[in-house]
């Protein structure tokens, strides 16, 4: 199995798809940190005038009125309907401060992981991409056949192109999201805020990094069996797309309740450590009016792991099924 790992390795790398979609990869990665650095750019020194004149200005009718709004809300407020809100609530008006106005500095501790989830999407399409053509082409172009006439022992043939998509992928994912961990934390220690960096950021960081790797080698074997079970990369690109524009989308949005079953949001389970998500719910009033309200859902990661784990574990078995039985031509 190990020698016949290295073979699909060595075959899988010298494709020129695979060339050009690590090529892709990276550049996409440099687009990313480019759109960072833009983002993370204070404001031009007449921008940052306004925004003081605007404070200034801000700051000189909250010094003038605040006490007499304070009294004015507090009377308002005596005059509402139970149920009502705090008066410390309803009647705050703190005093403005310069970091209010303006842009606000890009903060590491907010915008990475926001990243690396980013990086996670286009590293599993990727991956996905090329393993379907990585086993697609050879059905298209019939080499197939030829490497069982070497090694007729199909499952192992099976397993070693799965083993070598998963593999491969597995240092091109690791040095892209090292990229865009480092490279964030380069630009945003330069324009924006690092101080929340601590030991415990980091080691959430390289947790969701870990697990953006794991997602995509899943994303290769998967790409491979799709492949496998269409036989052309094409068809397997539609699939993927069929998918996301009906069952994501569609379907999603429709049955909101089917939204912990859905490929994306486990898959961001997963990667995040845990994913919110939102349901809309309606009822009747006592008054009699009807109101819809959209409350919050957690995704746990544990039910991202085992939807990821039962899915390609079915598919894998659906796949060597096939691969099995079916005639090759």
């Amino acid at each position: 199995m190990i020698r016949l790992t290295k073979v699909e390795l060595r075959r899988l790398t010298a494709r020129r798809l695979t060339a050009i979609g690590v090529a892709g990869l990276f550049l996409i990665t440099a687009l990313l940190l480019v759109a960072t650095w833009f983002e993370a750019r204070p404001l031009s020194a007449a921008e940052q005038q306004q925004a003081q004149r605007q404070y200034e200005m801000m700051h000189q009718d909250w010094v003038e009125h605040a006490d007499e709004q304070r009294k004015q809300c507090a009377a308002d407020w005596q005059t509402q309907p139970d149920p009502k809100p705090k008066l410390e609530e309803m009647c705050a008006y703190p005093e403005p401060k310069p970091e209010d106005f303006g842009k606000p500095k890009i903060v590491f501790a907010e915008v990475t992981p926001e990243l690396l989830q980013g990086s996670s999407y286009f590293l599993a399409f990727a991956a996905f991409l090329i393993g379907a053509s990585f086993i697609g082409a050879e059905f298209s172009t019939g080499a197939i056949g030829n490497w069982l006439t070497f090694e007729p022992r199909r499952l192992r043939v099976y397993g070693s192109k799965l083993l070598a998509a998963a593999t491969g992928f597995v240092p091109v994912a690791a040095v892209v999201l090292a990229i865009v961990l480092f490279g964030t934390f380069v630009i945003v220690d330069r324009l924006g805020d690092t101080a929340s960096a601590t030991a415990k950021v980091w080691g959430d960081l390289a947790a969701i990094g870990g697990r953006a790797v794991v997602t995509t080698a899943l994303a290769a074997v998967l790409g491979s069996i799709v492949g496998l079970l269409l036989r052309h990369t094409a068809a397997a690109i539609g699939v993927v797309m069929a998918y996301l524009v009906l069952a994501e989308g569609v379907f999603g949005s429709f049955l909101q309740d089917a939204q912990p079953w859905l490929v994306k949001l486990n898959f961001d389970a997963f990667v995040r450590h845990d994913t919110q998500y939102y349901v809309e719910q309606c009822k009747t009033s006592a008054d009699g009016s009807y109101m819809c309200d959209y409350v919050q859902k957690t995704l746990s990661f544990e039910h991202g792991a085992w939807y990821l784990a039962v899915l390609t574990v079915a598919v894998i078995l659906i796949g060597g099924w096939v691969f099995r039985r079916r005639d090759i031509n």
